[in-house]
């Protein structure tokens, strides 16, 4: 199986191609950024298909992150893979940005939780903990960052998501120590590729999380009146 992963979700514009066929990723490239992503996404596929020598129509199936995330960097990406997708004929499915932060350390090691907390501003994270064995305790929510530092103060944990660092520095007042923590701004984009390929068909189909309403709102106050 040959599979096309994309991720503008977050503070990154990735891509990768991954070949089961071959014994995994054969092309992958990760740019950071927290605006552009319309913008960079198309030359940046093209860089990895031809280091790939691929063509979309070799590809079985589409993955692309499907938030918590970005308003704008969400329909970005999930518009791209189900355009490709739609375009060649095959199918395209959804990964959350929480489960692909969480899956290299659950692949390494699932003996210890792993705590995914991603920024959302004003004091609130996008949270999901996953318990020894992989096992969700629940599903991604908005919480506030006292909800993250409280998961992970319950038991030695590893800490990961854009917020990890805020909410490994509020373990402190609670004596708890963790067993690691990494703050990258984006999932490993060659998970995404990995979970995507995983996914059984017809399951997770490419639709956004975006957890919370948008900060714009309509200036319901400045309309004029319908005659």
């Amino acid at each position: 199986m040959r599979v096309l992963a994309i991720d503008t979700a977050l503070a990154a514009c990735s891509a990768a191609i991954l070949d089961t066929d071959q014994g995994g990723i054969v092309a992958s490239k990760s740019v950071a950024m927290t605006r552009g992503h319309a913008e960079a996404l198309m030359p940046l596929l093209r860089q990895i298909m031809d280091e790939a020598q691929a063509a979309f129509r070799d590809f079985d199936r589409v993955v692309v992150t499907t938030g918590p995330g970005s308003f704008t960097g969400l329909r970005v990406g999930i518009s791209a893979a189900r355009g490709i997708a739609l375009s060649i004929g095959k199918p395209a499915v959804g990964v959350t940005t929480l489960s692909a932060y969480a899956a290299p350390y659950l692949a390494e090691d699932d003996t210890a939780p792993v705590v995914v907390a991603i920024d959302a501003r004003h004091q609130h994270v996008y949270l999901q903990v996953f318990a020894p064995g992989g096992r969700s305790t629940s599903g991604p929510r908005l919480a506030p960052l006292s909800d993250a530092v409280r998961a992970a103060a319950a038991a030695p944990a590893r800490i990961v998501g854009s917020a990890a660092q805020s909410v490994a520095d509020a373990l402190v007042a609670s004596d708890a120590a963790p067993i690691g923590i990494d703050g990258r701004g984006a999932p490993d984009i060659d998970w995404v590729a990995r979970m995507g390929a995983a996914v059984p068909e017809g399951q997770a189909p490419p639709k956004p999380q975006y957890l919370r309403a948008p900060d714009a709102q309509p200036q319901n106050a400045a309309q004029l009146p319908r005659r």
